[in-house]
């Protein structure tokens, strides 16, 4: 680095030529102009080059100072008795030649209730401590500019140990060159030394010995990592201050669970029994709940527990009591028709049942009481028992009828009627008859067997044959196998005179199946 600006006595040498007043002219101010340059380049030609080496960090310099103090000064360096220069201050500048600062660091120490300044060349906060008459014990703790450190850690030129940086330096140099004088002091070392202490600690019966630096009860637990639970005791408090040989005693909980409406509690505890733990945890027993263990069981390690809430409601069920249907005989009707004489009302029974449920889940039901809030009305249906003959005229001639019968009409023959040539049944109606033509299957709780009938289509037939599908209202008309006609199809039936005996006379017939209109 070259120096920018002359010396104080150039300065004043060209103030004194500035206030020189000539004759105004050309050749005048050249002249000034041209002696003022070389009167400067003249200054700068005798300036000795010279090389500083700061803490490490390496300058080359110009200076007009003949000794190594008046250059240090110059550049703004001061300098301490701690400090190591080479050469000594009061040796001569000379061009090429190199000067040695190592400067000592400054370093202030609390220990012990007192505070203790001093400059240093310890590479180490172990060897700043020994000059300064500290001892360090085991489990004393260091803090270096509000760092813990390591006592035997190196300490480097810069960061923790407050070394300047090389471009802020060289900044201050170059600017002490220009006139300014600036310190370039190593930022200072703050040492605190916290003196470890024992403490006596009981861990539920288990006894131990800790050193601490920490100022309460708590704070030494947690540095030795000893974990607390929510439920543990400690005795004295964990916020009390600590002190030497002082004893601590943890009281341990165990771990307990409570399942309780829905959800469950994790907690730790050191009271005795499970009640007692449903009061630690509010959780109380309302009319007929209970816990599961008891609660005067002894709280184990781990121990689940179960609180079952019970609750108890009356509940009012009912059934309907179906109503009956009567039919009754009326001569005044006559034969299949009907009228409804009194409408069916269903009945009521009531019945007060007590629910019990566990944890929102029915347990049992009890019926308490039972009666019948409402008689049923049974339906009353009149039906016609008066016969009226008729004559229908057909291709067949006139005919007599005593009742018609609306029915489904379909067709078989022996080869359709499900049985195989070989069955001794082949070709035989339920009466024994062989199948013809003229042959009808009939439901015979609607027409009687041996009964005449005439199908409009079909001709007049007689009800020798039954089926197992044949029910209710429903005809199968029989054919040979060579005129077999298929019939699917509703028709009036009429079933022809004579009348049968009253008793043989089916009154009300079934209503299926239903024709589809």
């Amino acid at each position: 680095m070259r120096a920018e600006n002359p010396s104080p006595g150039l300065h004043n040498f060209i103030r004194n030529i500035a206030r020189w007043r000539p004759q105004p002219g050309l050749l005048t101010i050249t002249l000034m102009l041209a002696l003022a340059s070389l009167m400067t380049s003249g200054y700068l030609a005798t300036q000795a080059e010279v090389t500083l080496v700061l803490n490490g960090l390496v300058w080359r310099l110009r200076t007009h100072q003949a000794s190594v103090e008046a250059f240090l000064n110059e550049v703004g360096i001061e300098v301490y008795p701690e400090d190591i220069v080479s050469p000594g201050l009061a040796a001569p500048i000379r061009p090429g030649s190199t000067i040695t600062v190592q400067q000592a660091r400054p370093v202030t120490i609390e220990a012990d209730g007192r505070v203790i300044s001093l400059r240093t060349h310890a590479a180490s906060v172990a060897e700043i401590l020994h000059e300064a008459g500290i001892t360090i014990k085991p489990h004393d703790r260091v803090i270096v500019n509000g760092q813990e450190t390591r006592p035997q850690a190196t300490l480097s030129a810069s960061g923790s140990s407050g070394g300047l940086r090389a471009s802020g330096l060289r900044t201050r140099l170059e600017q002490s060159q220009r006139g300014k004088s600036l310190s370039a002091e190593i930022t200072p070392l703050h040492i605190v030394l916290k003196r470890a202490v024992p403490i006596h600690v009981d861990d539920d019966g288990v006894p131990t010995t800790i050193y601490t630096t920490y100022p309460t009860v708590g704070e030494a637990l947690r540095a030795e990592d000893i974990t607390l639970y929510l439920g543990d005791q400690v005795e004295p408090s964990l916020g009390s201050p600590v002190s030497t040989g002082m004893h601590v005693y943890i009281r341990r909980s165990v771990p307990v669970s409570i399942a309780v409406d829905g959800h469950t509690i994790k907690t730790r505890t050191r009271q005795g029994t499970v009640a007692h733990v449903l009061a630690q945890e509010g959780v109380a027993l309302v009319g007929d709940d209970r816990v599961e263990p008891g609660g005067d069981v002894p709280i184990a390690d781990g121990m689940a527990i179960q609180v079952v809430r019970v609750k108890e409601a009356i509940a009012i069920e009912q059934d309907p009591i179906p109503f009956e249907t009567a039919w009754q005989p009326d001569d005044s009707l006559e034969l299949d028709q009907q009228r409804l004489n009194q409408e069916g009302v269903d009945g009521l029974t009531k019945r007060r049942v007590r629910v019990i449920h566990e944890n929102g889940q029915e347990v049992s039901r009890i019926v308490e009481d039972e009666w019948v809030d409402r008689e049923p009305i049974t339906k009353i249906i009149a039906y016609g028992t008066n016969i009226v003959v008729r004559e229908l005229e057909t291709p067949e001639g006139v005919l007599e009828y005593w009742r018609k019968i609306r029915m489904l009409a379909t067709s078989y023959s022996a080869a359709t009627c499900g049985k195989e040539p070989d069955d001794p049944h082949y070709g035989k109606t339920f009466l024994g008859w062989d199948m013809r033509k003229g042959i009808v299957a009939v439901d015979p709780r609607v027409i009687n067997l041996r009964s005449q009938v005439y199908v409009p289509g079909y001709g007049l037939g007689v009800a020798g044959d039954t089926g197992g599908k044949v029910k209710g209202r429903h005809i199968d008309l029989g054919y040979d196998e060579d005129n077999l006609v298929l019939w699917y199809k509703w028709v009036d039936v009429y079933v022809l005179t004579p009348v049968p005996p009253e008793s043989e006379i089916r009154w009300v017939l079934p209503n299926w199946p239903r024709e589809r209109r």
